[in-house]
């Protein structure tokens, strides 16, 4: 029997100082009308940018979880998995997505590896590999750059060209996704624009979505962005659409919270803006690449 509302697995992390992981999945994806139903990799005192966290693994815990919720006979209409806290998770979340797949189900696979040029130093290279084989199971696939140039074994470069971007989107959806978004993509020398390029294979079209870019670093946008990307194609938009609303919220969050002295750390403010998830699109700002 299909439920009152759309529901979604989400495979992430918590933790507790930062908003980021589930601190942010739930609160932006029940906002936009979506139930969610936690599968938590790990229990973090703070996410990973704090010194000395406190880290409590999950792994032999996750396949019961998912024992009780085939006993349930649970139905979900997503599966989102994002931080995993080791490479013996990539088997569970494949393990739950065969579990649950039906023919209309939505699979997002974030593959949290790094950033800015480097791999978490929480996260070992085996990792790595493993993501590269989860994400053959995905529908949509959302790395930033360096998780792209992670995912291809490519060298990361933070100004790579157009046609490069283009390229790695085109080599992400032959892995398996039809969808491959790469976020955090500079576009001017001076790193005032930033985008977020997208290849659909199944229309074999390319889309941009770009942004001004304020000088701070804030964790979890990356999840903020995949949450509200999520929501939106469980909502029915078009994947610019999607693209378009979930930019524009990552923009506003960003905003919201630059303004004031604050430790960056904790992430955007998304106290101030989740009343905005449902905000009608500005028109326009996406574009169609050749």
């Amino acid at each position: 029997m299909q439920g009152p509302v759309k529901k979604i697995a989400a495979v992430h992390d918590i933790s507790g100082i930062g908003r980021v992981s589930l601190t942010s999945v739930i609160p932006i994806l029940s906002s936009m009308g979506v139930q969610v139903c936690p599968l938590p990799t790990a229990v973090l005192s703070s996410h990973t940018q704090y010194p000395d966290f406190y880290k409590v693994d999950l792994t032999q815990h996750l396949h019961p979880f998912i024992e009780h919720w085939k006993e349930l006979q649970l139905k979900f209409d997503a599966i989102y998995s994002g931080y995993l806290a080791s490479a013996a998770q990539v088997e569970i979340v494949e393990h739950l997505i065969d579990t649950f797949h039906t023919p209309d189900m939505l699979v997002v696979i974030d593959p949290v590896m790094g950033d800015n040029g480097k791999r978490y130093a929480s996260l070992g290279l085996d990792l790595v590999k493993e993501m590269q084989k989860l994400i053959t199971r995905a529908d949509v696939v959302t790395p930033n750059l360096t998780e792209a140039a992670l995912l291809l074994e490519q060298p990361y470069s933070a100004h790579n060209d157009l046609a490069t971007i283009k390229k790695w989107l085109v080599e992400l959806t032959q892995k398996g996704p039809s969808t491959a978004i790469i976020t955090g993509i500079p576009e001017t020398p001076d790193n005032k624009i930033t985008s977020v390029v997208a290849y659909e294979s199944k229309t074999d079209r390319f889309w941009k979505v770009s942004c001004h870019y304020l000088p701070a670093n804030y964790p979890g946008t990356g999840d903020s962005f995949t949450s509200m990307l999520t929501g939106a194609l469980m909502q029915g938009d078009s994947l610019p659409i999607a693209l378009d609303r979930a930019v524009q919220f990552i923009s506003q969050g960003v905003r919201a919270t630059f303004g004031h002295t604050y430790d960056t750390r904790e992430g955007i403010l998304l106290e101030r803006i989740l009343k905005n998830v449902d905000n009608p699109v500005a028109m326009g700002t996406y574009e169609l690449l050749d």
